[in-house]
């Protein structure tokens, strides 16, 4: 099990510096087949996905989409308990979700001129959720639901049936229930590339967000261009900041969440106590027997667990900052005074009360965030990511003329005449072009004068 590691001045460099190293792992054969399967979805469409469904999937499609009838059956098949727990779980995502809605703003305080900035919603959006065996209604509700709140017109999930051709109940609920608009028995690279490039019987988005395998990443960086993605997310990861103060059990099981999501997800504990790691460590052997996927999350902790002892808590910190992790909980006496010390993370856990899976489930912030230490310059997932920006601008003749010659100077000294003469052309007293209410004569002696 974890070896208990001390780090100080004498070796903080080192480790800090080895935990910056970013594996940039060859993904040449992977790449490969994912541009094989991309490039045959391009050109055979329909036909492409019913074979891979078959061969990837084990079932023989007749249909991809996810008829009226096959949702209403699912609803069915989930009780009226579980219903209420998925609506609950939804609405404080959504809650969470409407106060990061932004407004077009327009600032007209000076007279013949505006600026301002338009908030418009994408109009169709891909919305990817592993399936199979997996049962995955939490990420419907990540994914679909800002995008709702953003004004998305068209939410289209795609996710990969089970052997019987069948999308678990849940999932088909969870959607329903987000609002999610149309649904495709389709997964793996070979949807990607439906989503991006559209088939007989989809329809090209232009964004794609949700997690997926390898093949899943791949594939949403290669198709980056034709449409917007949200991230290329790696193994799960969590770090927490324990003083002598916390309680090794609960410390434990925290890692042992992550753990066991992927044999390469990592679980860090910086701590000040060297009891504490050593009671933690022995709380991992103890609780590795009670999961059921106890080989995956041994295989987690052994190769990237980690258990480091510091002298104090800024020393903690600047580890933790380091790593940028993707989950990050402050398990010490008063965590919120010292999150101003908190600067890469993608999502904050204060206190014991407080563990990862409150946030992957129930809180309402969103539990797709940034992981191998790209919270160092990223966000989680928001409402923010399915809207874009557009600029205003509005000047009148008199308040371009005063600005005239600044902006045709400028353009000069970066070589574009083109771009001055744009601006001077509208001046020359040879244009004879007014509109309704200028003033010819004023502007060109307000321009002699100048």
């Amino acid at each position: 099990m974890l070896e208990c590691i001390t780090v100080d001045e004498t070796n903080i460099d080192e480790i800090v510096s080895r935990n910056l190293e970013r594996e940039f792992d060859a993904f040449e054969e992977i790449d490969r087949a994912v541009q094989t399967i991309l490039e045959d979805v391009k050109k055979n469409g329909d036909q492409a996905l019913f074979d891979y469904s078959k061969t990837f999937d084990g079932v023989n499609l007749t249909s991809l989409k996810v008829s009226k009838r096959e949702k209403e059956e699912a609803l069915q098949q989930v009780s009226m308990e579980e219903l209420k727990l998925l609506q609950k779980a939804s609405d404080n995502i959504r809650r969470f979700h409407e106060k990061q809605v932004e407004k077009t703003w327009i600032d007209d305080n000076e007279d013949g001129k505006i600026l301002g900035q338009l908030i418009r919603p994408i109009d169709r959006v891909g919305l990817y959720v592993p399936g199979g065996k997996a049962i995955y209604p939490s990420s419907v509700f990540m994914n679909a639901i800002p995008a709702k709140v953003a004004g998305v017109s068209k939410i289209v999930m795609v996710t990969p049936p089970d052997r019987s051709g069948n999308i678990h109940p849940f999932t088909l609920a969870a959607a329903q229930i987000a609002g999610v608009d149309e649904i495709y028995k389709i997964g793996g690279a070979q949807a990607i590339g439906a989503l991006a490039f559209g088939t007989e019987s989809v329809r090209p988005v232009d964004k794609i967000v949700g997690p997926g395998n390898i093949y899943v990443a791949r594939a949403k960086r290669m198709v980056f261009g034709y449409v917007d993605i949200d991230m290329v997310a790696g193994p799960s990861e969590i770090c927490i900041i324990a003083d002598e103060g916390a309680n090794a059990k609960f410390v434990a099981a925290d890692l042992l969440s992550q753990a066991e999501h992927d044999e390469n997800a990592s679980a860090i504990l910086i701590t000040t106590s060297p009891t504490l790691a050593k009671n933690v460590r022995q709380q991992l052997i103890e609780q590795l027997d009670e999961l059921e996927r106890k080989e995956i999350a041994s295989a987690s902790i052994q190769n990237n667990g980690k258990l480091w002892i510091v002298d104090n808590l800024d020393v903690a910190f600047q580890l933790a900052n380091a790593i940028a992790p993707e989950h990050l909980e402050l398990m010490i006496s008063e965590p919120m005074a010292h999150l101003s010390k908190v600067r890469h993370a993608g999502a904050v856990f204060l206190g014991e009360y407080s563990p990862e899976p409150l946030g992957d489930y129930f809180a309402g912030p969103n539990h797709t965030l940034p992981t191998n230490g790209t919270a160092r310059f990223s966000s989680p997932l928001g409402v923010y990511d399915f809207v874009k920006k557009t600029s205003l601008i509005f000047y009148d003749r008199k308040q371009l003329c005063q600005v005239q010659q600044d902006i045709a100077e400028l353009a000069r000294m970066e070589g574009f005449t083109g771009h001055a003469k744009s601006i001077e052309v509208r001046f020359e007293k040879t244009d004879g072009h007014l509109r309704k209410g200028e003033d010819d004569a004023k502007i060109g002696n307000q321009t002699a004068n100048e």
